[in-house]
């Protein structure tokens, strides 16, 4: 038997960039790469030396933020794809703002893509690895008179950069020659010069009709400490720039970014074509392809939006629960698998949309439905007496940890005279259709005993502070004779005698529109003022060994996680990561 060729079609469901490597591998376009003495990082060269057609793909973040679930949506295919083609994704990150990124965001980054699910081997690079590299680039397109040191200011560059219908107009300093250029970029990386007095651009097409290719700046002036090579540079290369070199100094194959960048492939091209003809580079050369970026409803996802959110207190932080962050949706109580389920059902294609919510939330009861062991919860808590329970006397009653996996077994917990109910199931005047406790009415104490409910106790307020029943001695659940007894309502309970009183956080959406900020909007004052609420709940005793991220379905209310910063030993908070249907807006 043949053996099976790593670069088959995989089983996921196709898509356009799908067909595109599938055409590639039929033609053998990587096939016949050669890359002896091709500059660029040792690992990424050592692999494609072995294996010159193998699919190379990239995850390539900004260490400037934490990253949100569109990242996730590109960490699945960039790391997806390369891996159900034989492939690998490097893990690279654009790091050429120095005053914009941190360790911080580095860190958080790694910690996020590895919680998804995916690894990056030895193909873990930084764009600062390059900047030798693409100083020594940019000196060769000044050399070739496709480069220029400019000094007009900002506001004149602005200006002169004209409209999206009108060319825009040459810099005075376009005309510079090839020494005067040489000697002003190499004396500006030197630090003879102060931030904003120089910029290096290259010499396009002021005429174009792609805005991008009126003469792009590519290097900027920036005296700033940067994370990784400390004060060694003064100037930092532009993102269009870096990113394209970057992508064809590690071998990657098919370069793939979100819808935005679209118009910026035309530069990604003619950067890397002239650089070919310089014979710095060798061919094939890597393509751009865009697919559509995440909209999701209730959310956004704009960095300057979400970093406002945490600078001005609108919410906790990055990982703040009811953050779109990978952080805050960890926190939350979702899980990898579900977010990675989302990306697949959400697919990939070039049309801008908006995903609903509905979606994503379903995603995680899916999941979390065949994970999440049961438990019982009474967020609204009310006291029931059974009048007729000797006092002292406390039994154990059973249910399954998980009704569908009986190999898991029983979860076992007390009953005794008093026990806590949820408000709600208590009424004196019942409306039609309400069948649990009112006087006179019998229920069953789901897993326990039937009660039949015989009054109950008020504050001078008139609330109600405890709820009286008598219990039918021989009906409890599992025993014989217990099912002779025919009752519509069914209500969870807690004993009082060892309940967890715990904090409970019910998350809700973040905003109270579906598109926020759309229009002339101010997406601040759309925020949902009930997009959390903090109650003290009554929880079953087996939850007090709750560990930080462990999930639960609590019967009736959806499904809650121990919360992974704030729960200690013994007193778990939890969060509420969806409710057990869609019903936003019902707590």
């Amino acid at each position: 038997m043949s053996k099976p060729d790593s670069n088959a079609a995989p089983s996921p469901a196709s898509n356009f960039i799908r067909n595109v490597i599938d055409a590639d591998l039929a033609k053998g376009t990587y096939a016949a790469r050669t890359w002896s003495g091709r500059p660029g990082p040792a690992a990424a060269q050592a692999g494609a030396a072995k294996d010159p057609a193998r699919i190379r793909t990239r995850f390539p973040p900004e260490p400037n933020g934490y990253l949100h679930i569109g990242h996730a949506k590109s960490i699945c295919l960039n790391f997806g794809t390369a891996a159900d083609y034989g492939g690998v994704c490097h893990m690279r990150f654009d790091d050429t703002n120095p005053t914009k990124e941190d360790q911080e965001y580095v860190d958080s980054i790694l910690d996020s893509v590895r919680w998804l699910g995916f690894g990056w081997g030895e193909h873990l690079f930084y764009a600062s690895d390059y900047f030798e590299t693409l100083f020594r680039f940019a000196e060769a397109f000044i050399e070739h008179g496709l480069a220029y040191v400019d000094s007009i200011t900002p506001e004149q560059m602005r200006e002169l950069r004209g409209t999206l219908t009108e060319g825009g107009k040459e810099s005075p300093y376009r005309g510079r020659n090839v020494a005067e250029n040489l000697d002003l970029f190499r004396r500006m990386r030197a630090g003879e010069f102060a931030d904003g007095a120089h910029v290096l651009r290259l010499k396009i097409d002021m005429a174009s009709p792609n805005m991008n290719m009126r003469d792009p700046v590519i290097y900027r002036i920036r005296h700033a400490h940067h994370h990784r090579t400390g004060d060694d540079w003064c100037i930092y290369p532009m993102y269009d720039y870096t990113h394209c070199i970057s992508d064809a100094l590690e071998n990657i194959t098919h370069s793939i970014c979100t819808l935005e960048f679209e118009d910026h492939r035309p530069l990604y091209d003619w950067v890397l074509e002239k650089l070919a003809d310089f014979g710095q580079l060798a061919r094939p050369l890597p393509h751009q392809y865009e697919f559509a970026r995440l909209n999701l409803t209730y959310t956004v996802l704009s960095k300057r939006k979400l970093i406002q959110l945490v600078e001005e207190k609108h919410v906790q932080g990055w990982d703040d629960p009811r953050m779109p962050t990978i952080v805050g949706y960890r926190r939350r109580g979702y899980t990898p698998e579900s977010l990675r389920l989302f990306a697949e059902r959400i697919g990939v294609s070039k049309e801008n949309s908006i995903i609903e919510m509905t979606i994503l939330e379903d995603c995680l009861r899916k999941d979390l439905d065949e994970r999440a062991p049961r438990a019982t919860a009474v967020l609204d808590p009310v006291r029931l007496v059974i009048d007729n329970w000797p006092e002292g006397k406390v039994e154990e009653c059973d249910a399954p940890v998980h009704p569908h996996k009986p190999e898991l077994g029983k979860r076992r917990f007390p009953i005794g005279r008093e026990l806590w109910i949820e408000r709600e199931d208590f009424t004196e005047t019942p409306p039609k259709g309400y069948f649990r406790l009112f006087p006179g009415n019998m229920v069953r104490l789901r897993y326990g005993y039937v009660v039949k409910c015989i009054g109950c106790d008020k504050d001078a307020g008139g609330t109600i502070t405890a709820v009286h029943c008598e219990v039918m001695p021989d009906s409890k659940s599992g025993t014989p004779g217990a099912d002779t007894y025919k009752v519509k309502g069914n209500i969870h309970w807690v004993c009082a005698e060892g309940a967890l009183d715990a904090e409970v956080r019910l998350y809700d959406r973040l905003f109270t529109v579906s598109a926020p900020g759309s229009g002339d909007a101010d997406y601040l004052k759309q925020i949902n003022p009930d997009s959390v609420r903090v109650i003290r709940a009554r929880l079953e005793p087996s939850l007090r060994d709750a560990k930080p991220e462990d999930c639960f379905q609590f019967e009736r209310h959806g499904y809650f996680v121990a919360d992974l910063l704030d729960s200690k030993p013994g007193a778990p908070v939890f969060n509420r990561a969806v409710t057990l249907k869609d019903s936003w807006g019902k707590n």
